[in-house]
């Protein structure tokens, strides 16, 4: 069985000149799948038109917390017009980040809200951010998961007491190239364990977060979906598994969550 990206920024121009060999270089690196991250209306188009290209990429719709100032009137039934296409697997990116407040927090709960009543109509899952927001996104969020099929906290970095919360809510858990960094990452390697075998997927958030672990380092410092084995590898050594067990389990952790049937990707 082979590797599930679960969250890749393919649409990002850092990617312009040679996406084609990314998608192939993955796919050598054992990568079967990616799930193309959409963050706004533009980005998620691209996503959706890129997965429209190729039978082994799947994608989200959604907007990212950076982007809410920006959304217009209409942006609600442009999403949903989205997801009515069998490429789009979940409503997101979205979420809050106060780290940087590129929109305004009052817009990004708004935003956030509205993202989160449209899964619950459409019966999809949510592809979730949250940055230096922690108590405010689960209070958000605890008002409508019941409607919510299932949800994703992507690229999780937070500390025990944020992942238990997860966890008590039903999440799944998104685990990136953050786990390979002994510097900024060790927390989450020190409690990695305490994430059950059925709710574990893994990212690369391609072109950030490049693995810290990969030797010798690479030229370009874009991370790309070849480098998801590197994210395994430091998972299963942090849950003390071996790379086989985690990679059963986070593939079909990843099909079950975005509705991707086997007969779908032959």
């Amino acid at each position: 069985m082979s590797l599930i990206d679960i969250g890749v920024n393919l649409t990002n121009s850092r990617f312009d000149k040679d996406r084609p060999q990314v998608i192939a270089n993955a796919l050598q690196a054992g990568v079967e799948l990616q799930i193309i991250t959409g963050t706004n209306l533009a980005e998620s188009q691209a996503a959706l038109e890129l997965c429209q290209q190729y039978p082994n990429l799947y994608c989200t719709a959604g907007i990212h917390p950076h982007d809410a100032d920006r959304v217009n009137a209409n942006y609600l039934v442009e999403l949903q017009q989205l997801a009515q296409h069998q490429k789009v697997k979940a409503i997101g990116e979205c979420g809050l980040d106060f780290n940087r407040n590129f929109s305004t927090p009052d817009n990004q709960r708004r935003v956030f809200t509205e993202q989160l009543q449209l899964a619950g109509q459409l019966n999809m899952p949510v592809f979730l951010h949250q940055r230096d927001a922690f108590a405010e996104w689960q209070t958000i969020l605890k008002q409508h998961l019941a409607a919510i099929p299932n949800g994703v906290s992507h690229c999780f970095t937070g500390d025990l007491t944020q992942l238990k919360a997860c966890l008590d809510m039903g999440l799944f858990i998104g685990i990136t190239g953050w786990i390979c960094d002994e510097r900024r990452g060790k927390e989450l390697f020190d409690i990695a364990r305490y994430i059950p075998l059925d709710r574990i997927m893994i990212e690369t958030d391609a072109p950030y977060l490049t693995p810290r672990t990969i030797k010798p380092k690479p030229k370009s410092s874009r991370n790309e979906p070849k480098y998801l084995p590197f994210v395994l590898q430091s998972l299963a050594q942090a849950m003390n598994i071996d790379k086989q067990t985690l990679i059963m389990h986070t593939s079909n952790n990843a099909k079950a969550f975005f509705d991707i049937a086997n007969e779908e990707i032959l």
